[in-house]
Formats: structure tokens, C-alpha cells, sequence
């Protein structure tokens, strides 16, 4: 008797979470779909968008007894996990003074914690030819003032991601980090504090769609990362050739921060 085949997605509610939902419950191949995140009214609408492909968990992934809950439920499931796609995270905008260490501190939990255990969770009962796409960010390029603990957060999902697909080379399982510039979801807004410094900026903004299409291409075609649009692809390549000094002065000269 085969396995029942899911796909877990964190951050499903809303954004590019959402977008990889609407796209996966048009593969014939998976047979539920695990939409993972905190908001439950957003999730209930989610469900009666896509129907009963898709099974809702309401849960704060910041909390370490919801990790631990979620690691019963896949192990007494014994499916099978093609995709596992990361996106649950969250994003402060402002000086550090004006972040409280609590909020700080959760950042790093959910976008950096969260997402490492439950990948470590889902290898087991992930097959040949299954994917992990890890939500990293442009900010991941270089260190990014004014929001320094998420790009920071984000630079360890892509190192993580990409030395992580070399081991799983063997598994034939790959793992994709995705970095995608700004995008039109609720992270700007809730980003958004009232810091004196702070990023009100936010060119060459994007539809999540079109990012989460080419993620889930580019990992089909077994890549390790994925980056949408030329000018993202132009910040990838400055970040290798010019002095991160002089990029974060570019930065705060963009934003107007002085």
C-alpha cells in the first residue's frame, strides 16, 4: 500500500506560504497538504479556498511544545513528505534600541530555530526526489542596518540551506533556499515600527506569485538557490564584488538615513 503524500508549509496563511498552497494543491502527486501557521481565521479561509486537501494547524512555531507536538503528528502519520516548504518568519524595521530583546529574541526562534527542527523533523520520511525550499531573502546578500537581526536571520537560512543540500545529495533529496527582494505580503506591515531610523523604502516590489512559481521550478530543477528578477540577481552579484561597507552606505543613502 503506498504512503500518503504531503507537502508541510509553514507560514501558509497569507504571502508566498499561501502562494505555494494554491500551487501545490494543483499536483495531482500530493495528497494533503499541511498549512502550518498562527493566524487560524486566516487559515480557516485558506481551507475553504483550496478544500479538504488541505489540513490547518494553528500553532506559534516560536513555541518549542508545538515543535514537539508537530513531530507526533508526522511520526504517527508514517507519510510521505515530497515538500517541505519553510515559511513561517516575521521581520522588525528600526534601530535595535527600538525592538524589545523579547521580540528580537522570537525573531531568531521563528525564522532561524523553527525552521532548522522542523527540518530535521521531516528528513526521515522525505523520499528520493523530495524538496526542502527554505524562505531566505535578498537581505541575506549582506548585513542590512536597521534591520539587522532579520537579515542576520536570514544569511543563516541560505548558508544553512545550501551546505545542507550537498549532505542530501545522497538521499537525492534537494534543498533550495529561496531570495526574493521585497514582496507585496503582510510582512512590510507588520515590520512597520515607530523607530526614528527605520526602512520606509521599498523598490522594485513584487507579487509573492511569481517568486513562489519560480522557487518550486527551480527546485524541481534541483537547484540550491532561487532568486527572481534581474535586479535581485545584480544585488547577488554586487555582494560578491563590492566592500559590504560601501553596500550598507548605498543602503542608508536608498532608505534616507543619515
Amino acid at each position: 500500500m503506498e504512503k500518503k503524500r504531503i507537502a508541510v508549509i509553514t507560514g501558509a496563511n497569507s504571502g508566498i506560504g499561501k502562494e505555494f498552497a494554491f500551487l501545490l494543491a494543483n499536483d495531482r502527486s500530493i495528497d494533503e497538504i499541511w498549512a502550518i501557521a498562527q493566524d487560524e481565521d486566516r487559515l480557516i479561509k485558506l481551507h475553504d479556498s483550496i478544500g479538504d486537501k488541505v489540513r490547518t494547524f494553528s500553532m506559534d512555531l516560536t513555541d518549542r511544545n508545538n515543535i514537539s507536538l508537530l513531530e507526533r503528528l508526522i511520526v504517527d502519520e508514517d507519510a510521505d513528505i515530497p515538500y517541505l516548504i519553510n515559511c513561517a518568519g516575521f521581520a522588525k524595521f528600526g534601530d535595535y534600541s527600538a525592538i524589545s530583546r523579547q521580540t528580537t529574541v522570537n525573531m531568531i526562534d521563528l525564522n532561524v530555530s523553527a525552521l532548522v527542527a522542523l527540518t530535521l523533523i521531516c528528513i526521515p520520511f522525505m523520499p528520493r526526489g523530495a524538496h526542502i525550499i527554505n524562505m531566505a531573502s535578498q537581505a541575506a546578500f549582506q548585513p542590512v542596518p536597521y534591520q539587522n537581526v532579520y537579515s542576520a536571520t536570514k544569511a543563516f537560512v541560505l548558508s544553512y540551506t545550501r551546505a545542507l543540500n550537498v549532505e542530501l545529495k545522497d538521499k537525492r533529496i534537494c534543498a533550495t533556499a529561496v531570495c526574493p527582494g521585497w514582496m507585496n505580503t503582510r510582512l512590510i506591515e507588520r515590520a512597520t515600527t515607530n523607530a526614528r531610523k527605520t526602512i520606509t523604502k521599498f523598490p522594485f516590489i513584487v507579487e509573492p506569485y511569481v517568486v513562489a512559481r519560480k522557487a518550486l521550478n527551480d527546485a524541481r530543477k534541483n537547484k540550491d538557490m532561487s532568486v527572481y528578477g534581474i535586479v535581485i540577481k545584480l544585488a547577488h552579484i554586487s555582494s560578491k564584488l563590492l566592500p559590504h561597507k560601501l553596500l550598507m552606505k548605498l543602503w542608508l543613502i536608498i532608505q534616507g538615513i543619515c
